[in-house]
């Protein structure tokens, strides 16, 4: 028998931050039939804090990929508190990275790689890897290093 997403992350170490709540007028996830889609999420930590900084400037490639996955337990964190278990998740579809970074920084999809892999760990390579973009931006709100949209086929 398969483990169950939260059985890996247990496995890994990892816990969820809380699920972060909408900064301004905009749901955290719409679902519509059997697609979801999260707004932007960045990186929150357990404590509620986020992480913060400009890649190139601030920070480097490895701390952004540290950014990125946490973002990416903070959009786990939303779909399990949405959804009532991460086993609904059928597939990535979509993630959309922006990474605040300098005009000279070019390793954005390393950053973004962050997230990526994480959700490749948690739902394995078939379901968990989807398309992607991953762009710089010269700010992010409060200031934080990386902000992740994404989509995802869930089941019933």
């Amino acid at each position: 028998m398969s483990m169950t997403p939260e059985e890996r992350l247990e496995q890994m170490g990892l816990r969820l931050p809380p699920p972060p709540r909408p900064m301004g007028l905009y749901k955290s996830m719409l679902a519509t039939g059997n697609v979801v889609v999260l707004s932007g999420h960045g990186p929150l930590r357990e404590d509620g804090t986020l992480i913060t900084g400009q890649l190139g400037a601030d920070l480097d490639v490895e701390a952004g990929h540290d950014a990125a996955r946490q973002t990416g337990l903070a959009i786990l964190a939303t779909l399990k508190d949405q959804l009532g278990t991460l086993a609904r998740v059928e597939r990535v579809v979509h993630l959309m990275g922006m990474v605040n970074a300098t005009p000279d920084f070019a390793d954005h999809p390393q950053v973004v790689n962050g997230c990526s892999r994480l959700l490749a760990d948690v739902f394995g390579p078939d379901k968990g890897v989807g398309t992607r973009s991953a762009v710089g931006m010269a700010s992010l709100p409060g200031r934080m290093a990386v902000e992740i949209e994404s989509t995802f086929v869930i089941t019933g």
